[in-house]
């Protein structure tokens, strides 16, 4: 079962806009079909604009996962006013992110390596992976105007994130992947811990939704932790 999550973020510069942002894909090799049936899923929205939070590709090597060439061919097919724009994951980096980040960028997707776009009202942002790259702070800011949205794979970046960020969206974490009753999750890949496991975060005076993501890692499974698409109205 795939959950369409829908939250609202109050800000008055980017009210009237929707956002879809999915993360960790993690596409096996028989995967085909279900990563067919997200971006039929996200298209049905009718977002602004689409963000994706890395690790489209599924462990360490090439054995494991769909053929980026694939991968990115069926994401091309995502459609929204401003476009699709990612950033890589871990997983991307343990298989060799420039031939992903290449053939995305062929099929239309923009891939932001610290780095970003600006658009009338707001500018995306975008850093790299933080366990297997060298992600940049102010280099992926330089040069944003009016409010900013940033993509970090790992919420772990947050602490780092200036206030100037309206909104920062992570993955990596899986909500936990495996939620045991009152809502404690069996691993969070975070040196936080269950700190930005899952959700909404409102910390310091700044903002960060943390997916539960779409695939599975390391266990083949899901259990209390729905793999989701997420939707963001922003609000006066």
């Amino acid at each position: 079962m795939l959950v369409i999550k829908k939250i609202t973020v109050k800000n008055e510069q980017l009210d009237g806009l929707k956002m879809v942002f999915a993360s960790d894909f993690h596409i096996k090799p028989y995967d085909s079909l279900r990563l067919r049936r997200i971006v039929n899923k996200i298209n049905s929205q009718n977002p602004d604009i689409v963000l994706l939070g890395g690790d489209y590709v599924n462990g360490h090597d090439s054995g494991f996962t769909l053929s980026p060439v694939k991968i990115a061919s069926c994401l091309a097919k995502l459609k929204s006013k401003y476009g699709t724009f990612a950033v890589m994951g871990n997983h991307d980096g343990w298989q060799g992110k420039y031939p992903i980040i290449k053939v995305f960028r062929q099929n239309g997707i923009c891939v932001l390596e610290n780095e970003n776009r600006v658009f009338d009202k707001f500018t995306v942002a975008g850093l790299e992976d933080l366990q297997t790259a060298n992600p940049d702070l102010k280099k992926a800011l330089d040069g944003a105007q009016g409010e900013i949205i940033l993509l970090t794979h790992t919420p772990d970046m947050f602490p780092d994130i200036s206030k100037q960020v309206a909104l920062t969206l992570a993955g990596h974490t899986h909500g936990g992947q495996v939620v045991l009753p009152k809502n404690k999750a069996l691993i969070v890949p975070s040196k936080f811990g269950s700190r930005y496991a899952y959700g909404l975060i409102n910390e310091d005076g700044k903002k960060m939704f943390v997916s539960k993501g779409l695939g599975s890692s390391i266990l083949p499974l899901r259990f209390n932790c729905l793999p989701e698409i997420v939707v963001i109205n922003f609000v006066k």
